[in-house]
């Protein structure tokens, strides 16, 4: 099954750059994914799937049902893009100004969809059912991942049973195409998002003295206090984060401001302790304004939980990854810091969140996530589809 699932792959690799080139070029925000879906459905219809549209709004769901009895076995990919403006050159950049697939979600759907067009041509061999999960809003909180889920992408159906499983990639640059990479247990972090608004009082910059407290000097060491959250409050075995990237304050050279807001995020790798780190954050932020006679409100938005792999699902991928790519070409992964959704289906069924390198340091392809000049090397997909293919197939297989 391997050199079919391998030929086929090899066979489908153009298709599935042009899809993946398609949906580059028309990127689209979270929810937004209207012409993503519909490039989608159209493409699985064809295949004789079961295909749902319109799941989580712009979400879409097929169903391919094998020829012989077993699990069903689901298998995730993202879909919108990120409000990045694309600062590549290729012919097939972003054609939607400030929008861009700078997280590879592009490649994530393409490779699902290869998938799909693979394990439609081996159907009868296939044990069980295939769901193939096409998310939209994976990068904005609250995701899609939980409507996905409400709205029966992971449950049973017509006598068809829930999910025994749910398999997902996402794609490394720091990794070299061909690499799969794979960690059991505690893999991505919970993203928590930290808003705080000092209010002190607004006035002339020459005379700091004749106002109650200033905002922006307050601001100031709000930040620096709240790094004692993490230094002198986790535990030393827990990995946490907390870092402010955007600080607001609406004056100018000569002219105090009335209010300063900070705008950060908060990462943890332990629940127990990313809900006591709230509250810190709350009395630290409180009583240091305090101090200075002025006041801080914080809101925290409460994002994705940490993901944690299955470790008998993720020793499944890891032999699963050997036997299809051979055992130079899997590697353990480190603890990452970023957040993702997919930690939501693993609460339904266990699974892994497995890696899948797309970089190229010779091709000048090593550019992170999230930044304007982020591409894939395209080679990783003669790889993707047809790993994931046999992955769902030799679940299936094992009951």
């Amino acid at each position: 099954m391997i050199d079919r699932i391998q030929a086929f792959s090899e066979e489908i690799f153009p298709e599935v750059v042009r899809l993946r080139r398609a949906i580059h070029r028309n990127p689209e925000l979270a929810f937004e994914e209207y012409e993503t879906a519909r490039l989608v459905a159209e493409t699985l219809r064809p295949l004789g799937l079961d295909v749902r549209t319109g799941v989580a709004r712009t979400g879409v769901v097929a169903t391919l049902t094998g020829g012989r009895p077993g699990p069903t076995v689901a298998l995730r990919a993202d879909i919108d893009a990120l409000p990045i403006f694309e600062a590549n050159d290729f012919d097939f950049v972003s054609k939607n100004p400030g929008k861009m697939h700078a997280c590879g979600h592009d490649a994530h759907t393409a490779s699902l969809l290869g998938a799909a067009m693979i394990l439609a041509r081996v159907r009868d061999e296939v044990s069980g059912t295939v769901r193939f999960l096409f998310q939209p809003s994976e990068e904005k909180i609250p995701g899609g991942a939980k409507t996905m889920i409400a709205e029966g992408a992971l449950g049973g159906s017509g006598g068809t049973p829930g999910a025994a499983a749910v398999f997902g990639q996402h794609v490394r640059p720091d990794l070299r195409a061909g690499k799969i990479g794979v960690r059991a247990g505690m893999f991505m972090a919970s993203a928590d998002e930290v808003y705080v608004t000092v209010r002190g009082e607004g006035g002339h910059a020459a005379a700091p003295h004749e106002i109650a407290a200033d905002a922006v000097l307050v601001a100031a060491h709000v930040v620096v206090a709240l790094q004692s959250v993490v230094s002198r409050n986790c535990p030393p075995d827990v990995p946490s984060v907390l870092s402010f990237g955007r600080v607001a304050a609406e004056g100018a050279a000569n002219v105090l401001p009335v209010s300063a807001r900070l705008e950060g995020t908060f990462r943890a790798m332990d629940e127990r302790w990313r809900f006591r780190a709230h509250e810190l954050i709350r009395r630290v932020a409180a009583h240091t304004a305090r101090a200075f006679g002025a006041e801080a409100d914080v809101e925290i938005v409460a994002g994705y939980p940490a993901l944690f792999n299955d470790p008998e699902a993720a020793a499944f991928v890891r032999e699963a990854a050997v036997a299809y790519a051979g055992a130079e070409h899997v590697v353990d992964v480190d603890l990452w810091f970023a957040g993702e959704d997919f930690a939501y289906y693993l609460r339904e069924a266990p699974g892994c969140f497995y890696v899948l390198g797309v970089g190229n340091p010779e091709a000048g392809i090593t550019h992170g996530l999230h930044t304007p000049r982020f591409t894939v090397d395209e080679d990783a997909l003669r790889l993707a589809p047809g790993f994931m293919a046999y992955l769902a197939w030799r679940r299936g297989v094992a009951g």
